[in-house]
């Protein structure tokens, strides 16, 4: 699919992979990893760099423990806070935006996975609260770890939303939720140009016994058919490795509206991968295979937003 490259909108995008973080990594050390990061990412261009869902802690529902000790060790109550400040005094300085995931605490004492949109300026643009949390909320006590996110977060109250920032229309989601079609629909009907998101994908499949390639596979074809289908650019930023013995995928990755990758981590340590995107690539799609105001018959879909589970045929 082409594009008149006389104009084109460049912008140059980065995935910052993260390696594990573990229990005993306190909160400097894990934001010295992310600036430097921010650093290798500036040099090579970038504008924007996506980090990982729960980018400052380990990825603690997978312990077992109260829900007020979780959120004494690994929530933010406030963001910026002066553990994280100096990510974004560097984000400032570099004239570098970020999206970034964390456990939020707000000050009435409702408990989020979120994610943020920080500008080339250091302001806080955009915030995302997740939907679709997987899991449980019980102790699983024959399990190998736990999947506690519907036990430690409350299901996000700010919808998906899309924001102009850097002058791209981007919007973000969290983790489980880029498996779901309707999130990246519902931000392109607001006419987003690029998703941006992080994820902690376990390798091992607590509920039956998925071979761990499909982790993988499924991860991608998530993100390839989205981007497509929407004609939009996908960016997602892994934490991966083994923390404390508990495997992640990576498989970081930026995806183009046609579902390609065009960019992809190699490892499971740091790594960040960069592209210089074209924000147009997508308009050949938007105005003719996937044009919503010419195609779309919404009068059709009404079971989607009608019903939650499967249910009969309708007569």
């Amino acid at each position: 699919m082409g594009t008149d490259m006389s104009t084109s909108r460049k912008f140059g995008l980065a995935v910052a992979q993260m390696g594990p973080v573990h229990l005993q990594d306190d909160r400097a050390s894990v934001v010295r990893r992310l600036i430097d990061m921010l650093r290798q990412a500036h040099a090579r261009q970038a504008r924007m760099v996506v980090f990982p869902e729960l980018a400052l802690t380990t990825f603690f529902p997978r312990y077992w423990m109260e829900k007020t000790e979780a959120e004494a060790r690994f929530f933010e109550h406030a963001m910026p806070n002066p553990d994280v400040q100096p990510l974004f005094d560097e984000a400032r300085r570099l004239g570098v935006g970020f999206y970034l995931g964390y456990a939020e605490l707000t000050p009435e004492g409702r408990a989020f996975n979120t994610a943020i949109i920080v500008d080339d300026k250091g302001n806080i643009v955009g915030k995302y609260r997740k939907i679709h949390l997987p899991g449980h909320d019980d102790h699983k006590t024959e399990a190998p770890f736990q999947h506690l996110e519907k036990k430690f977060f409350e299901v996000g109250d700010l919808g998906f939303r899309v924001f102009d920032a850097m002058d791209v229309r981007m919007g973000m989601c969290l983790c489980n939720d880029r498996r779901w079609p309707e999130t990246y629909r519902v931000m392109a009907l607001q006419s987003a140009e690029l998703v941006v998101l992080g994820y902690n994908t376990p390798s091992v499949n607590i509920h039956w016994n998925e071979p761990v390639h499909l982790r993988t596979t499924t991860h991608l074809i998530s993100l390839q058919a989205n981007a497509y289908q929407n004609g939009i650019w996908v960016a997602a930023a892994g934490k991966c490795g083994s923390e404390d013995g508990h495997h992640m995928i990576g498989s970081s990755v930026i995806v183009a509206p046609t579902g390609e990758i065009v960019a992809r981590t190699s490892g499971e340590e740091d790594e960040v991968i960069v592209a210089d995107i074209d924000l147009t690539l997508g308009e050949n799609l938007r105005q003719h295979v996937f044009n919503f105001a010419k195609h779309r018959s919404p009068e059709h879909y009404r079971l989607i937003v009608e019903r939650t589970g499967a249910g009969e045929p309708v007569a």
